[in-house]
């Protein structure tokens, strides 16, 4: 019977395979909600058998074509007006119906986690916008997060396409959303956002194999990582590292040595423990610099009109993992150092009076802690209790540090082949690119690998030089208080110099970051800057100022240098009170000391009594230009600049 059964599963699969190849099927991003560029030649294409016949019928036109020898077809459809919803029927030896089909503009939505970071983390900020995100026409797919070192692939493992709503908008990039709204708002053409989009990833991992060509050490390790036998090993020795860390984590850890009286429980004495500010680091305390566990206690008195009501435990941002307990409850744990704390109490778990929290906290490298300049608070409406000052603490484990991940999903060539290589056949209105955290460390080279990576995608469109517009990246970590140098600046340079590059525009946003938080939550202000300069780039609005001053050169005039500026739009000004801060002066010894400033008309003149004979000027060049207040008259920061480039 056994026998019997195992050779009728095995026809019915065969036959199922049969069925399968010989119809005819299409990519994931063709599907129901789908968004068409307007204005544009459109391509619906797809798979079935060899010589396989296939039509499609779509607003009132019936197209048709043949299956290749491999299997794969597409027509092209003529350009269409914008206007929707449509429904779309193909038939071939089976029949598909797509339906909802809107024709607007499709941008996608790239680089690392600022445009990944999605509307739920950001929705403190944000619940009138979520609560009114109701729109049918704007539509968002989502490119799942994959690498393939092999070859492009022809298609995305999964996605769909969604409706903004006050449900769906909470996965939605944030960074997109407002851009594609503020768009919507402006022209009233259904909008389409493709969010292809990996945290941590560098601009190398998003090009093509042909294009790292001309950068040999990164060609090289995509070749290497061809291999699936070495992934495969290194995944293998990550997961073994990794996981006897934390094994031998718990098994030392003595808050979980007696189960009768583990560190968490309410009754637990903690008497002799120590004592630390919070927030802040272990490492600047008098346990030192140590890696792997450490409890914190601290006791509360929660009134009577908080208890029984939805209360929120905010605890800002840990490093690196946390365990959090309410009177020996669990409410809520996060293994990784960047996402915001925020856990929901149990109504059971609080009580008027007297209240244990403990969290536990893992640190895996580096000084762990609580970040600083974060909320730390328990919430209950409008009633709050302030958590920073004193708990006490201990130190559960030691542990050497741990050796991170190997993340192979950020080497060179694997996003692209798995996540933009299947969206080559779709026709879009442009892309806006989000990134250059990750090549932070590599400032220069960005001078030639982020032009690279825009001319690769436009060869690989083969629809022109389509609108590509990035965001210049934010201020972040603490301000210095002299002129010093800075990746970071540099990088800024670099995006800077890539509007050399044709059809080109640049979101600066260094007033928009936070000097704690590579993460920073207002998306709305980047999305909305990326829709002016949308405007003017995309949309050819000649009127619209889209972008703050952008320096263009500079003249010495015995001891001052004056600048000359584009983009000065309405007039130039110093933003708040206390004339123009941000700017250095140096002499021929490059020594950069803070500047006097001031604006003459449509130019910025530069002092320092301590510079006879200046030589060079730096506005804004720092990780954070914290203070740097130079914008036009339309609300746009100038963005950082150095005349001594090179």
């Amino acid at each position: 019977m056994k026998a019997k059964i195992c050779k009728l599963i095995f026809i019915c699969s065969i036959l199922t395979t049969v069925s399968v190849f010989g119809q005819a099927r299409l990519p994931k991003l063709i599907n129901d909600g789908m968004v068409l560029q307007r204005d544009a030649e459109i391509k619906f294409w797809g798979w079935a058998s060899a010589g396989e016949k296939i039509s499609i019928h779509f607003i009132d036109s019936t197209y048709r074509t043949t299956a290749h020898d491999k299997g794969d077809w597409n027509i092209v459809l003529p350009k269409l007006k914008a206007g929707g919803p449509y429904d779309m029927q193909l038939s071939a030896s089976n029949s598909i119906t797509i339906r909802d089909i809107m024709i607007g503009d499709v941008w996608i939505c790239s680089g690392q986690s600022n445009m990944e970071l999605d509307m739920q983390r950001v929705s403190p900020l944000y619940e009138s916008e979520i609560a009114a995100s109701e729109n049918p026409n704007i539509r968002y797919f989502e490119v799942p997060d994959q690498y393939n070192f092999s070859s492009p692939q022809s298609d995305v493992l999964s996605g769909q396409w969604r409706e903004a709503n006050p449900e769906n908008v909470l996965s939605f990039s944030a960074v997109s959303y407002f851009f594609g709204k503020e768009l919507y708002d402006k022209y009233k053409v259904p909008i389409g956002l493709i969010n292809s989009a990996l945290g941590g990833s560098p601009a190398e991992a998003w090009m093509s194999e042909e294009s790292l060509k001309a950068f040999p050490q990164y060609y090289n390790e995509a070749q290497r990582f061809k291999d699936s036998a070495l992934i495969q090993q290194i995944q293998h020795e990550d997961r073994t590292r990794i996981n006897s860390w934390y094994r031998q984590l718990r098994l030392n850890d003595e808050g979980y040595a007696d189960a009768e009286k583990t560190w968490y429980s309410p009754g637990y004495n903690s008497s002799d423990w120590s004592i630390m500010q919070i927030p802040g680091y272990w490492a600047d305390k008098s346990l030192g610099f140590v890696n792997g566990v450490v409890w914190f206690r601290k006791e509360i008195d929660v009134p009577a009109s908080m208890v029984g009501n939805p209360v929120q435990l905010i605890l800002g941002r840990i490093v690196d993992a946390d365990s959090v307990f309410v009177n020996g409850i669990f409410v809520g744990a996060t293994s990784y150092q960047y996402p915001p704390r925020r856990y929901t109490i149990p109504p059971a778990a609080l009580r008027e009076g007297k209240n244990i929290i403990v969290i536990r906290v893992i640190n895996e490298r580096g000084k762990g802690g609580f970040v600083e300049d974060k909320s730390y608070e328990l919430v209950a409406g409008n009633e709050k209790i302030d958590l920073a000052g004193d708990w006490q603490y201990k130190l559960g484990a030691k542990m050497e540090f741990l050796q991170g991940e190997t993340f192979i999903r950020w080497k060179p060539m694997g996003l692209y082949n798995a996540m933009i290589a299947p969206l080559l056949n779709n026709s879009i209105k442009g892309v806006i690119w989000y990134q250059g955290e990750s090549n932070a460390g590599r400032p220069i080279e960005y001078r030639t690998l982020f032009p690279a990576l825009i001319q690769d995608w436009r060869n690989k469109w083969e629809i022109g030089d389509f609108p590509f517009l990035f965001v210049q990246l934010p201020n972040f970590m603490a301000p210095k208080p002299e002129p010093s140098e800075s990746n970071w600046a540099l990088l800024r340079e670099a995006q800077r110099k890539a509007l050399s590059v044709p059809n080109t525009a640049m979101a600066v946003t260094i007033d928009i970051g936070e000097w704690n938080d590579i993460h920073p939550l207002n998306k709305k202000d980047v999305g909305n800057r990326l829709a002016l300069v949308a405007q003017k780039v995309a949309y050819g609005d000649e009127k619209v100022v889209h972008s703050g001053p952008i320096y263009e050169s500079m003249k010495i005039d015995g001891n001052k240098i004056i600048l000359t500026f584009a983009n000065v739009g309405s007039g130039l000004v110093a933003q708040g009170s206390g004339g123009l801060k941000g700017f250095a002066i140096s002499g021929a010894d490059s020594q950069f000391v803070w500047a006097q400033a001031k604006i003459e008309g449509d130019k910025i003149v530069v002092w320092s009594d301590k510079i006879a004979n200046p030589v060079a000027v730096r506005y804004a060049w720092a990780d954070n230009p914290a203070g740097a207040n130079l914008y036009n008259k339309d609300g746009l920061p100038a963005s950082p600049f150095r005349t001594d480039e090179y």
